[in-house]
């Protein structure tokens, strides 16, 4: 009872509004407003205009272009500055061994791995927005730059040459591999970054649109997968060359498994003990999150141990652990990238620098969400080209945003890019001081690195059952997106999981839903009239309603849609009215046809009483068969005329945002044809933008007139029934 009691209070408590206006049809309605003059500039103007400079506007363009010129001058030092250094050493010690670890994947030195956590990181402290994102290495586009790298270079083409067994010209073999694969990862990275550079300075920055999150997730998940497999080599200390392409993971799963037998025991006890320890150390970090006051470094520890472990044991010596080997002290002379290579990696660079763009603008609008700032998607596309193109004259290949380092430089108490120029600093001290001392650190402990960082892409296998319940068609596109990559490669499923993704937008627009309207009585609301029980119909109107835009792909369904829905098909009824009319015309020729038979009998039967010398009675013959009278067609017709039961149809085109030429033929045919069945058509609800178009695609003329276009449905109810 006080439930009752409260709903009726709240009933008498909503607002109400009371409107009275005349019924506007765009006719009337264009004719009671007047337009804002535009003067229309031409292209000469225009250009002149954009390449028009003033003080203001160069500042305005320095500032967009260089970021830190804005934000520099405003940083809070006794605010920010401690946090900024206490994320930046724990971002930096993350970079290290990630920087060692994904090298393995690019297929290129560990040395690599350690300029590409530096130069880039370094780089975007200039140009990058996002405060908080930690540019480097990271595993799927190193996974993409090492498929590139071994298809260029495979172990095959470059064994052909070295097939003695002598130590010196193995060592020559595996120096010049490894050359010509850097050369390719780092015409990669100034391929990409060229890419991303041009995108970004013409405002493409939307291209990453088309990446959709279901997509990312599960071409991110294969490519987990293709890390995973390309590890187990080294965790199980096997010797395998190294595939790409379609089906390279189950040839690399195929190699390690015939290879099985040879597996190097003390190699598999030293990763799986780092394996462990990375698990603990995450569930530590995870579980007492709020209480620690900085993540406890697993992995360079695990780094320090695994290195300490086999210099003391002499790992690679004894028992023939592959260890990192080589790393040079200090940093290399620029370099100009192998030009000569751009023509073979073009279509691969596209799918890097698109992924690569991808993948940090995602992480940078997440965090811009979280802390309440902007990130410029174009500016972002900058930054990330001139870390690529300009960190590849230093030999670095191909970098992005780190999902698991973003977190940790976030969640340490980073404030701005200061976080990210920090720990580049630490790595630069590794490379010029300490570096060698990382030379007898096992390829194991960088596999276990590897495996475990992908336990958070692993989790995104729950992306099924999510999607399942909530959208089947983005379900579709996790699963052809991780079935491609896994499958065809990284690059061709990228391509396949793209284009199916577009398919279905297409798809979609093709299978709108289609729902005819009714009223809530005594309101202007219009609902779908199978949802719910109150909205009740006007009698004589329909109201069709497509959630779609109105263009070639979708025209054809549309307008069987609207003949299915309202039952009223102009085609069936014309057929029909003229089939009755044929019936009818039939009729009427076998009536004359009776009358005229009557008359000539009525005719021989007086001949044969004026014979028999009798007279008619009164004047008329009494014996004339009844059916010798006039016939009328009216009086035969027994055939009613098809006709239908409505006299007005609203089209609702609230959700339409554009119409094409097709799509305006088609609803011209529309109006047409029902009118021929005495139906008028009406559209409510029509945007200026599509009144635009219809009026370009020349839709309006002496029978298509703007007066049957209304401002809303009620208005063109309203104008329905006082036809």
């Amino acid at each position: 009872m006080e439930h009752a009691q409260e709903h009726e209070a709240c009933l008498e408590q909503t607002q109400k509004y009371y409107v009275e206006r005349p019924i506007y049809n765009q006719e009337l309605l264009q004719g009671q407003l007047r337009r804002r003059e535009r003067t229309s500039q031409t292209l000469r103007q225009k250009i002149a205009h954009s390449c028009r400079c003033s003080s203001k506007k160069a500042k305005s363009h320095l500032y967009s272009f260089l970021p830190i010129l804005k934000w520099l001058p405003r940083y809070p030092v006794k605010e920010y500055l401690l946090g900024d250094i206490i994320s930046g050493i724990s971002t930096g010690v993350m970079q290290l061994p990630q920087g060692l670890a994904y090298s393995l994947l690019a297929a290129v030195p560990p040395v690599f791995g350690l300029y590409s956590s530096f130069y880039p990181v370094f780089l975007y402290t200039f140009f990058g927005t996002s405060k908080h994102i930690s540019i480097g290495t990271f595993a799927v586009i190193s996974m993409m730059v090492g498929g590139v790298a071994v298809r260029q270079v495979p172990d095959e083409v470059m064994s052909a040459g070295y097939n003695s067994t002598n130590v010196t010209e193995s060592l020559e073999y595996y120096d010049a591999r490894d050359t010509k694969r850097m050369q390719v990862a780092v015409t990669l990275a100034f391929l990409s970054g060229i890419i991303q550079l041009c995108l970004g300075l013409l405002r493409f920055g939307f291209v990453a649109i088309y990446l959709t999150e279901p997509l990312v997730r599960g071409f991110t998940t294969a490519a987990a997968v293709h890390v995973f497999t390309s590890q187990l080599k080294y965790l199980l200390g096997v010797k395998t060359n190294r595939y790409s392409g379609p089906l390279s993971v189950v040839y690399s799963i195929a190699a390690v498994l015939s290879k099985i037998t040879t597996t190097n025991i003390a190699a598999l006890i030293v990763g799986l003990t780092c394996i462990v320890l990375l698990l603990i150390g995450k569930e530590i970090n995870l579980r007492f999150k709020e209480k620690l006051p900085v993540p406890i470094p697993m992995e360079i520890l695990v780094v320090i141990i695994g290195t300490g472990v086999s210099a003391g044991m002499n790992l690679s010596e004894s028992y023939g652990v592959d260890v990192v080997g080589n790393i040079p002290q200090g940093l290399r002379a620029p370099a100009v990238p192998e030009i000569q290579l751009i023509p073979a990696l073009f279509v691969d660079a596209i799918a890097i620098a698109i992924v690569g763009f991808s993948i940090g603008v995602s992480m940078a609008k997440i965090f811009a969400l979280k802390h309440g700032y902007t990130t410029d998607g174009n500016q972002e596309l900058i930054a990330l080209g001139i870390c690529n193109s300009v960190g590849s004259f230093f030999q670095s290949f191909p970098v992005t945003c780190s999902m698991s380092r973003s977190l940790v430089q976030e969640s340490t108490g980073g404030k701005t890019q200061i976080a990210g120029a920090l720990s580049s600093v630490m790595v630069l001290l590794v490379i010029v001081a300490i570096g060698y001392l990382f030379e007898p650190l096992p390829q194991t402990v960088l596999a276990a690195i590897v495996m475990v960082n992908l336990k958070g892409m692993f989790k995104q296998f729950g992306d099924v059952a999510h999607f399942w319940r909530t959208s089947k068609v983005e379900l579709a596109i996790w699963v052809v997106a991780f079935v491609a990559s896994l499958f065809l490669g990284l690059d061709y499923g990228l391509l396949t999981a793209v284009a199916f993704a577009m398919i279905t937008v297409i798809y979609r627009t093709q299978s709108p839903q289609y729902r005819i309207l009714g009223a809530i009585p005594d309101t202007d609301i219009y609902c779908d009239v199978e949802e719910y029980e109150e909205v009740k119909e006007y009698p004589g109107i329909k109201i069709f309603q497509a959630n779609a835009s109105l263009y070639f792909a979708n025209s054809e369904s549309y307008t069987s849609a609207l003949k299915k829905k309202t039952g009223v098909d102009p085609r069936v009824i014309l057929a029909a009215r003229r089939k009755a009319q044929k019936r009818h015309a039939r009729e009427i020729k076998a009536a004359n046809a009776l009358r005229k038979k009557a008359t000539n009998d009525v005719e021989a039967s007086v001949k044969h009483e004026i014979a028999n010398e009798e007279l008619p009675v009164n004047g008329k013959f009494a014996s004339a068969d009844a059916s010798v009278q006039d016939v009328s067609p009216d009086e035969h017709e027994h055939f009613v005329e098809p006709k239908t039961n409505i006299h007005s149809l609203i089209l609702d085109f609230t959700p339409v945002n554009f119409v094409d030429s097709v799509g305006a033929k088609a609803l011209k045919s529309i109006i047409k044809e029902y009118k021929e069945v005495g139906v008028c058509v009406f559209i409510a609800s029509c945007s200026g933008p599509v009144m635009n178009e219809l009026t370009r695609l020349n839709f309006f003329d002496n029978t298509v007139t703007r007066e049957l276009l209304f401002h809303s449905i009620h208005d063109a109810v309203l104008a329905c029934q006082v036809r």
